[in-house]
């Protein structure tokens, strides 16, 4: 057992180094990208596996009617990404063949479908390694129910908590297994001032910190505290405190839940409570879902890649709502507000106000495709 041990101490020593690496990086920062000063923009369509390609695809008939004109004149390219498959990944045993990520770098931003993470082993998932590798530190999620007065935006760091090094944890065989759990000041203080800024421009009054500071005390601890110094450069914005678990049941709860507006909170947990909210607000297939860096900019279905759904010849049943957010979200980020509210208000048409294509996941709704067609054809009405 004390070889166990040794090994265990040398395996710690290398993370730690290697995550204060991370922080010193992270410290010298990176000038964020001025869409509108740029004579081109190369958006990375990927399907990923599973429902991914076939929601993607529909995603893709869209952008090309919605972006047209851009794309003609040169303003925009479209670029097809291969080999994010769970097959290409498990047969080179990498979360991100190094071929793809070239390609996907290639890109200013990714309008990616869901990708399978194998269960057990150490393989990566592809998201969490796309996140790493590409700076994706703000993962960005909007839940909207106007029938209750319910607009909110959760701020999820996106590149440390448990998630960073979830496939490199230390096990002692037949005794214990530990995982680890990373905060950063460098990666708090970013998100921190993502969540205040998007409230400062937005007109929002509250945002919420949502930890679980009284048990997890060094990491969430400091995630707190951070946040709080944040907050104080924003003296017209009210910083509550929340614990995750109270949290959960508040979004629940009709009586306070539309009082909330902005949340800032860790990778696992944001990662837990935006499928909440996203099934509050009809379910995780209505959510879309920014990855949003400096440099690179991540734009993907909640969901996952519904194996459930090939295995039974029924992919091409799936929701591409998701996706759809993701790809108006997509539209904002790269300073088209004008195409992304064209996007908004037909999915608002087809989805809650006519409500004439249903997709239900199974054959007695519409398939991925004629949905797709309806919004195209509310598209060219707007």
């Amino acid at each position: 057992m004390q070889n166990q041990i040794d090994a265990a101490v040398k395996q710690y020593r290398k993370l730690l180094n290697d995550q204060l690496d991370r922080v010193a990086r992270m410290e010298k920062g990176e000038k964020a990208k001025d869409f509108t000063a740029m004579n081109k923009i190369v958006v990375g369509v990927c399907g990923g596996d599973g429902i991914g390609p076939i929601i993607v695809n529909e995603a893709r008939r869209v952008l090309d009617m919605l972006l047209k004109d851009e794309i003609s004149s040169g303003k925009v390219e479209i670029r097809e990404i291969e080999g994010l498959t769970i097959e290409n990944r498990l047969a080179q045993n990498v979360p991100v063949p190094v071929d793809t990520l070239e390609a996907i770098k290639g890109c200013d931003v990714l309008l990616k479908g869901p990708t399978t993470t194998p269960k057990g082993g150490t393989m990566e998932s592809a998201n969490v390694a796309l996140r790493r590798e590409l700076d994706l530190y703000a993962n960005v999620r909007p839940v909207c129910v106007p029938e209750e007065n319910i607009d909110w935006i959760f701020y999820r760091e996106n590149t440390e908590g448990e998630y960073v090094l979830g496939s490199k944890g230390i096990e002692v065989d037949g005794k214990l297994a530990m995982d680890f759990k990373v905060t950063t000041d460098v990666g708090t203080r970013r998100i921190a001032r993502a969540a205040f800024e998007y409230a400062k421009t937005n007109g929002k009054k509250n945002v919420a910190i949502v930890t679980k500071a009284n048990i997890m005390k060094k990491t969430d601890g400091k995630f707190s505290l951070i946040c709080h110094e944040v907050a104080k450069d924003y003296p017209d914005i009210t910083a509550d405190e929340w614990y995750i678990d109270i949290m959960t049941a508040n979004l629940v709860n009709p009586e306070i839940r539309n009082k909330f507006e902005v949340f800032v909170l860790p990778n696992l947990y944001g990662d837990i409570i935006t499928d909440e909210a996203a099934q509050i607000q009809g379910g995780v297939g209505t959510a879309g879902s920014a990855n949003i860096g400096d440099k690179y900019a991540m734009f993907e279905a909640i969901h996952g890649s519904a194996p459930r759904m090939i295995e039974e010849g029924i992919g091409d049943y799936a929701n591409p709502s998701s996706i759809f957010k993701a790809a108006e979200m997509m539209l904002r980020h790269i300073a088209m507000p004008d195409k992304a509210e064209k996007l908004s208000r037909a999915l608002a048409i087809c989805n809650e106000e006519e409500k004439a294509v249903v997709v239900t996941g199974n054959r007695d709704g519409a398939t991925c495709k004629e949905f797709a067609d309806y919004v195209i054809k509310t598209l060219e009405t707007l």
